[in-house]
């Protein structure tokens, strides 16, 4: 049996990696390393907001982290 609110997940994570692309686009007058360290940035920041909140675990950051580094390196999986 699936999960019922893993169709309502999957389209809000869709919508929102939409909404991003839109504003990335609005930030072209900056060279991709300026956009890459600030989503960095911006992104160590939610994930620390997130765990003080125990929304997620120092092993899921962990775990994100790595699958973020074999996504952005081309890795093979682990």
């Amino acid at each position: 049996m699936s999960d019922p609110g893993a169709a309502p997940a999957a389209a809000a994570i869709e919508q929102c990696v939409d909404e991003v692309d839109d504003f990335i686009e609005t930030l072209e007058r900056y060279p991709e390393p300026v956009i890459a360290m600030a989503l960095r940035i911006h992104l160590g920041a939610l994930l620390r907001a997130m765990l003080d909140d125990r929304l997620c675990s120092r092993g899921e950051v962990r775990d994100f982290v790595a699958a973020l580094e074999q996504e952005a390196l081309g890795a093979p999986g682990i």
